[in-house]
């Protein structure tokens, strides 16, 4: 599913215009993103968790030379859906 089936979705499922529905996905990405880029964990009870964990500099190896390479630290985003969700999903 893309975003513009997301817009079509809720345009059908409400009484928004597309613009409206548009506008209404727009800004709730807009504050999970800015939430995550914060470094700040989201809940979204019976749907599930997204969380930024940091990861820490380590040692890599090139796979096609062997070279060892040091790998920077960075930040990853992770997603752990709930019990209520993934019972949905196994039922379906």
């Amino acid at each position: 599913m893309t975003k513009a089936d997301l817009i079509e979705k809720i345009s059908l499922m409400t009484a928004f215009t597309k613009k409206e529905s548009s506008e209404i996905v727009e800004r709730v990405f807009d504050v999970v993103k800015s939430t995550l880029e914060a470094g700040e964990n989201i809940k979204i009870g019976g749907f599930g968790n997204f969380e930024v964990k940091e990861k820490a500099a380590r040692r890599g190896r090139n796979p096609q030379t062997g070279e060892v390479i040091e790998i920077t630290p960075r930040r990853v985003l992770t997603f752990k859906p709930s019990q209520i969700l993934k019972k949905s999903i196994n039922e379906a």
